[in-house]
């Protein structure tokens, strides 16, 4: 589904990806791990167009994806969350979802009734866990429940790839696991491939299929939960172990 090549991303005389190269095959979940500044967030913006890379390709279901503006890389079926949520904050909880739902249809061939529209916005915001008042505005939310808005509206944009980046930042533990469930139900209820970013490795490791380990800008590792945890080079460069 995914191919990455080669990948370059050169800020000045700074270079965050170094021939980064991997495949993603579709329906896999797969994680992304390694220190902060390793290049983790670069690739996602780099996949979902908000960087265009210095030279190499991203190749998504056999299309060139680096010439795309983010907007037609989405339309692909690309979706991604972002580290901080930024919603509309003057758009209700529900027109958030609905706007990415009126977004994610703008190029398919059949309209939806804005009623349709309106539920489905609602079935996924129950869908991601999000306990609310559905027309509050988004400033009523708690940092966790912003996450949960963030996922929402990624899925509603009708992805086949989510690029999911720290969605458990700050959560406790009976949040945790309402957000492994929601991962889970994703993958499992509405088919889609998962890339995974985050830092709680205990989590990720027991929900993904594979591991792929960056170290400054460089792919270190691509095994499964069980060799990457036991790889020397892992050991060494992510958790200062020889």
């Amino acid at each position: 589904m995914l191919k990455i090549k080669e990948i370059v991303k050169n800020f000045g005389g700074v270079r965050a990806l170094r021939n980064v190269s991997f495949q993603v095959q579709k329906g896999e979940f797969v994680g992304l791990i390694g220190p902060n500044g390793s290049g983790k967030t670069t690739l996602f913006n780099v996949v979902s167009g908000a960087y265009k890379p210095t030279s190499g390709s991203v190749m998504f279901e056999g299309h060139e994806m680096t010439t795309l503006t983010p907007d037609k890389i989405c339309h692909h079926g690309i979706a991604r969350t972002f580290q901080i949520p930024r919603p509309i904050r003057g758009m209700s909880i529900l027109d958030n979802v609905l706007l990415a739902l009126v977004f994610g249809n703008a190029e398919r061939p059949k309209r939806h009734a804005a009623e349709a529209l309106a539920e489905e916005a609602a079935r996924l915001i129950d869908f991601v866990g999000l306990k609310v008042d559905k027309a509050a505005l988004p400033d009523k939310l708690t940092a966790v429940d912003l996450r949960k808005l963030e996922l929402a509206r990624a899925l509603a944009t009708k992805p086949m790839l989510l690029l999911a980046d720290e969605i458990l930042s700050g959560l406790n533990h009976d949040e945790l696991g309402e957000a492994s469930t929601a991962l889970k139900k994703i993958r499992e209820e509405m088919g889609i491939t998962i890339v995974w970013v985050e830092h709680i490795l205990s989590v990720l490791m027991s929900l993904v299929d594979r591991v792929i380990v960056f170290d400054y800008g460089e792919l270190i590792a691509d095994g499964t939960p069980q060799s990457i945890s036991n790889d020397a080079h892992v050991l060494e460069a992510y958790l200062g172990e020889g």
